[in-house]
């Protein structure tokens, strides 16, 4: 967290929210390389939990997102920097080149969440990212949701940032 607080302007995805997660991994790629792997890894198993979050969006009432026709694979050049603009499903929220990155989830009623990837700049080459998620409750409904998700979020962060970490591109 250390590093992440040397960047005060981040500090509105911290203050007041009710579940902050802090990961970190290392590797030799940069950052918008990174970012587009991990936003464009989509295994079969992810691909499932989609589905059975369309079952918990039903039974709990909340806002349908439109699913996209094909999973978006990004390339690093395409990742949008730019707040407002889209990158996969989020919604970028603000952004520096090599150092960081922050998206938001699209307008739910039950929570906001955000997705923030911070580089830290280790030595020749290789960085330490430090990605993070912070979710704010705006209704009964989202702590519910999230605590049934929660133990997925888990495996499914840790999985994009191996795929990030990746030194080839994922298939």
């Amino acid at each position: 967290m250390d590093v992440i607080n040397q960047y005060k302007e981040l500090g509105v995805y911290f203050q007041n929210m009710d579940y902050v997660d802090v990961k970190t991994i290392e590797n030799d790629v940069d950052l918008r390389t990174f970012i587009s792997r991990m936003l464009s890894y989509y295994p079969w198993w992810i691909i499932l939990l989609y589905r059975v979050r369309e079952i918990m969006v039903s039974v709990l009432g909340l806002v349908r997102h439109e699913k996209p026709e094909d999973l978006p694979s990004i390339k690093p050049e395409d990742l949008s920097f730019k707040p407002g603009e889209n990158a996969s499903f989020f919604i970028v929220c603000k952004a520096k080149e090599d150092e960081y990155w922050i998206a938001e989830s699209p307008e739910d009623k039950h929570l906001a969440a955000f997705i923030g990837v911070v580089a830290e700049k280790i030595n020749q080459g290789r960085t330490r990212y430090h990605v993070f998620t912070s979710v704010k409750y705006l209704h009964w409904t989202g702590p519910v949701y999230f605590n049934l998700i929660r133990p997925f979020h888990h495996i499914v962060v840790r999985s994009m940032m191996k795929a990030g970490a990746q030194k080839s591109p994922v298939a």
